[in-house]
C-alpha cells in the first residue's frame, strides 16, 4: 500500500488550514481571530525523503557530485564520473518537471523517458497539491540526528564485526571482485567462503583489551 494514503488526510486538513483557517484565541488581546496555517518543510531520513519528493535517492544520481565519484578507486572500477550535481531549480520549474508523472510510484522505472540519465523522479510528490508548496526555497529537510544514527550503527557493527548486522556478506564480496578496485578486500578462488578482514575490524585481542 502506498505510503500516499496515509498522507492524503494530512494535506486535506492542511488545505483547509490554509484556505479556511481555524478560530484560534490571543490570550494577550483577550480576544479571537482566525489562524491560517502552511506548511514550511518536511523533516526525514533519506529513504522517507525519497518517499516523500519522489526523486529516488538509491543508486546513480542518488549523490552525482560527491568528490569521491571522479575517483577510479572509489567507486566503480576503472571508471571515473563526469557528471555533474543537478541545477538548482525552482519550485515552478520542478511543478513543472513533475507535472504529467502519477501520483503513485509506476514500475518499472526504467520506463519512463530520461530516467536514470537525466532524471530520477519516481512521481509526483502529493505536497504539490498545497498551492504554496512551489514558493517554498526548501521543502524538505533531512534528519541528520537519525541519519547519524544510522550511520554510527553500521561503523560501530563492522569495526565490531557484529555478524547479521553488517552488509558485508559474501554475496557483497564477491559483486567487489568485478565493479571495485579493492584487492585487499577481493575474494580468491582457492579460499572461496574466506573474506579477508576488513582493516577497521577489531581482532578479538582488541575486543577484549577493550
Amino acid at each position: 500500500m502506498s505510503h500516499r494514503c496515509y498522507l492524503e488526510s494530512l494535506i486535506e486538513e492542511l488545505q483547509h488550514l490554509w484556505h479556511v483557517g481555524v478560530l484560534t484565541h490571543d490570550n494577550t488581546k483577550n480576544e479571537t481571530f482566525t489562524m491560517r496555517v502552511a506548511l514550511m518543510w518536511t523533516v526525514n531520513n533519506l529513504p522517507a525523503y525519497g518517499m516523500a519528493f519522489g526523486w529516488s535517492t538509491a543508486s546513480v544520481m542518488g549523490c552525482p557530485d560527491h568528490p569521491y565519484y571522479r575517483k577510479k578507486k572509489a567507486f566503480t572500477k576503472n571508471r571515473v564520473g563526469k557528471k555533474v550535481a543537478c541545477p538548482r531549480l525552482t519550485g515552478e520549474e520542478i511543478h513543472d518537471w513533475v507535472a504529467e508523472f502519477s501520483p503513485t510510484i509506476k514500475v518499472p522505472l526504467h520506463s519512463q523517458p530520461g530516467y536514470s540519465s537525466d532524471h530520477k523522479w519516481t512521481k509526483k510528490s502529493i505536497f504539490w497539491e498545497l498551492e504554496y508548496w512551489g514558493t517554498h526555497l526548501i521543502r524538505h529537510n533531512l534528519d541528520v540526528m537519525h541519519i547519524e544514527k544510522n550511520v554510527f550503527d553500521n561503523i560501530f557493527n563492522i569495526v565490531m564485526d557484529i555478524k547479521r548486522k553488517i552488509k558485508d556478506n559474501l554475496n557483497a564480496r564477491k559483486d567487489l571482485n568485478f565493479i571495485y578496485n579493492w584487492p585487499e578486500l577481493e575474494m580468491h578462488d582457492r579460499r572461496p567462503n574466506v573474506m579477508p578482514k576488513i582493516v577497521h575490524t577489531l581482532t578479538k585481542d582488541h575486543k577484549r583489551k577493550m
